[in-house]
């Protein structure tokens, strides 16, 4: 089952943000934290949910991003000025995306077009959301345990979506943090997002499946619950292989790679045009799924 709506998932776990947009809250019983960052544009929402749900903002010295895209970071740079002691978690590829100008730029280019576009670009001249070079934390690679008192999280590399792309998985609750790199749970399908290399996002998807999952908590669109949560993984890695096919058979045609993307693209928001990621930008995602997937048909592309 997919819960989309804002709220308590379970005890020591809450849902946050938007419905196209999450960040999740996990209480330990020594301290909480955050996971993912989200669009900018939710920060007035997270702020009302804390008092609207009661959560002790005090209690909340962590945060963790699970991959460095604009749409995964929003709300991390006003909630670290607000508490400059927040331990912010990342992998070392994160922060040194997180640290280079010509990211720093995108990120705050690309997170003001999503709020105009939502109709909220005003959230700006109320709150201090701009990344900057200051934002700094602390590395998390394969294996760390980051410990919350009674509740362990537990840090996978799982590169493909992006380059800095990790999992969190939290045993006490068979809870799965994956981000875009465990699959898009949009709609009725799961959206394949292998964005920076799709093999690698495919080999990660295999990692993924081996965990006993019964609580997925996507970024974007809700969390996942019972049989479809155990299931999901193994759908995940069904749906990459289905949009591999198809990007193989639209790039045969033209051999194109710019063309193909658009034709992808195209055939994408006939189905799906109330997606939060505008199609200009969903476009230069093609086009790094088709080169990579061109490459690997016989140096195609490359």
């Amino acid at each position: 089952m997919r819960v989309r709506q804002p709220g308590k998932v379970r005890d020591g776990l809450w849902l946050l943000g938007r419905e196209e947009s999450c960040v999740y809250l996990l209480e330990g019983s020594e301290t909480s934290m955050m996971v993912s960052g989200g669009m900018s544009y939710i920060l007035p929402d997270l702020l009302d949910q804390f008092k609207v749900f009661e959560i002790d903002e005090r209690r909340i010295t962590k945060h963790l991003i699970l991959h460095a895209h604009f749409d995964h970071v929003g709300v991390i740079p006003f909630l670290k000025r607000r508490n400059p002691a927040l331990q912010v978690y990342g992998s070392a590829r994160a922060w040194e995306l997180l640290g280079t100008d010509k990211v720093i730029r995108t990120i705050n280019q690309f997170s003001r077009g999503a709020a105009n576009r939502m109709g909220r670009e005003r959230v700006y001249e109320s709150y201090d959301l701009d990344w900057d070079d200051q934002i700094t934390g602390q590395t998390v690679s394969e294996g760390d345990v980051i410990r919350l008192g009674d509740l362990s999280v537990r840090v996978l590399e799982t590169p493909g979506h992006s380059t800095c792309s990790i999992t969190a998985y939290v045993p006490e609750m068979k809870a799965l943090f994956a981000s875009d790199g465990g699959g898009i749970p949009y709609k009725d399908r799961i959206i394949a997002s292998g964005n920076s290399n799709f093999t690698n996002y495919q080999e990660s998807l295999e990692r993924l499946k081996k965990l006993d999952v019964e609580l997925v908590c996507a970024d974007h669109y809700g969390y996942i619950t019972g049989n479809e949560a155990k299931r999901f993984i193994r759908e995940s890695i069904e749906s990459a292989k289905n949009e591999r096919a198809l990007i193989e058979e639209t790039y045969r045609k033209s051999r194109d790679i710019k063309k193909a993307a658009r034709e992808l693209t195209e055939g994408f928001y006939r189905g799906g045009g109330d997606y939060l990621i505008a199609p200009e930008i969903f476009e230069g995602v093609y086009r790094q799924m088709v080169r990579h997937i061109a490459g690997a048909m016989g140096g195609e592309g490359a």
